[in-house]
């Protein structure tokens, strides 16, 4: 986009303009440097957006063609709130109590330490269920379905007695998405699509892609950008890793979300708008306030340091005082958000009515420290 279309953009939704020019320069700066493969970025408030902003290359190679304008990224973790919201509007229509014990839902969950497992505490990763199964490239290479995942989360050990710790738990979030399975009839992939993609008019969204996407008339995963995978997918990374065909259409309700910026971008605005958007209403008031505040702080049996130091909302991840990996220096008190380990992050704050998606190629465990740059330039040109 041309300078002047640049400015007029940052204008219109309340952005310093030569800031803004400063994120974007970074940004393809880095991606230029091919530090990042590719890369999409929009900011926004409650009622409007900028443009999606894309740099690099559509694929790995650097002579690829650059990355198209309506790119698709696999979000990874940025799944998971998407999830919980799920979850929530089961909650918000009297089929689900965040008390309810997972055993009396997902009757094979039974064992040592699970009687007292609730739905609350897989929101809030204080279930004591793992991240991954150990399992888990096992299960992978095999091309396992998501009842094989349930099942190996169902006879998991747990770390630690519900609600006396926390520690973050991918496994919670598969069976969140067999509690959605069970008590709505429907996939969990096909619930959030009626109940809050198209509700959204999120119409490249989709948890996992369907088999549709990738027919030649369809052609929506020609436009799924390639990932720099970690070491340990190289050996395999078109048959079990992030960018082979199994993994984008397993619809892992932990990481399995493919979307676009500007997709994103109306989630948020539905979040910023107390859960409307449109004038349509997708979640309650309420259930956008639950899911936000700091849901450990009433659990006494957490360590003091995680409830007042490194809260969670339900599903979603609150400001950490004192640490800024992923989100930056620069948030208000009240900001919220997820990050994605194949190189992604939103963040919303609340306080000065904005949120800003990032999606690249380039993961960026434990730190993210090029999506934490970028949030703080973000965040210094917000006015």
């Amino acid at each position: 986009m041309p300078a002047t279309g640049i400015e007029d953009d940052a204008r219109a939704v309340g952005l310093d303009p030569r800031q803004w020019q400063r994120t974007l320069e970074l940004l393809d700066d880095w991606c230029r440097r091919r530090l990042i493969p590719s890369a999409a970025i929009v900011c926004g408030r409650s009622d409007r957006a900028t443009g999606t902003y894309v740099f690099g290359n559509q694929t790995l190679d650097p002579a690829s063609p650059p990355v198209r304008d309506d790119v698709i990224f696999l979000v990874a973790s940025i799944t998971k709130p998407i999830v919980a919201m799920g979850a929530l509007l089961l909650v918000e229509r009297g089929q689900l109590s965040l008390d309810d014990r997972v055993c009396e839902i997902v009757s094979q969950f039974r064992g040592t330490k699970k009687y007292g497992v609730t739905v609350r505490h897989l929101l809030t990763h204080s279930s004591g269920l793992p991240d991954m199964l150990p399992r888990n490239r096992e299960l992978r290479e095999s091309h396992a379905s998501l009842e094989e995942f349930v099942a190996g989360t169902c006879a998991a050990e747990m770390g630690f007695p519900p609600g006396r710790g926390v520690r973050y738990q991918s496994m919670g979030f598969g069976l969140l998405g067999e509690i959605i399975r069970t008590l709505s009839g429907r996939s969990c992939a096909d619930f959030l699509r009626t109940e809050i993609f198209q509700q959204l008019w999120m119409n490249d969204t989709s948890l996992g892609a369907p088999a549709e996407w990738y027919d030649e008339q369809n052609g929506r995963a020609a436009r799924v950008a390639e990932i720099r995978v970690p070491d340990d997918q190289r050996d395999a990374a078109n048959d079990w890793g992030w960018n082979s065909r199994y993994w984008r259409g397993l619809g892992a309700p932990w990481g399995g979300v493919l979307s676009t910026p500007a997709d994103l971008a109306r989630f948020a605005q539905a979040m910023l708008s107390g859960g409307t958007i449109d004038g349509t209403r997708i979640f309650s008031k309420a259930t956008v306030e639950a899911a936000t505040k700091n849901q450990l702080a009433g659990m006494l049996g957490v360590p003091a340091a995680d409830r007042e130091g490194r809260p969670w909302g339900f599903g979603w991840r609150l400001s950490w005082p004192g640490s800024s990996p992923y989100f930056g220096d620069l948030l208000g008190p009240r900001m919220y958000g997820h990050m994605g380990a194949t190189g992604t992050v939103l963040w919303l704050d609340p306080d000065r009515d904005a949120f800003a998606v990032v999606l690249t190629t380039q993961p960026q465990d434990p730190q993210g420290t090029y999506l934490a740059r970028l949030s703080n330039s973000i965040a210094a040109s917000l006015v």
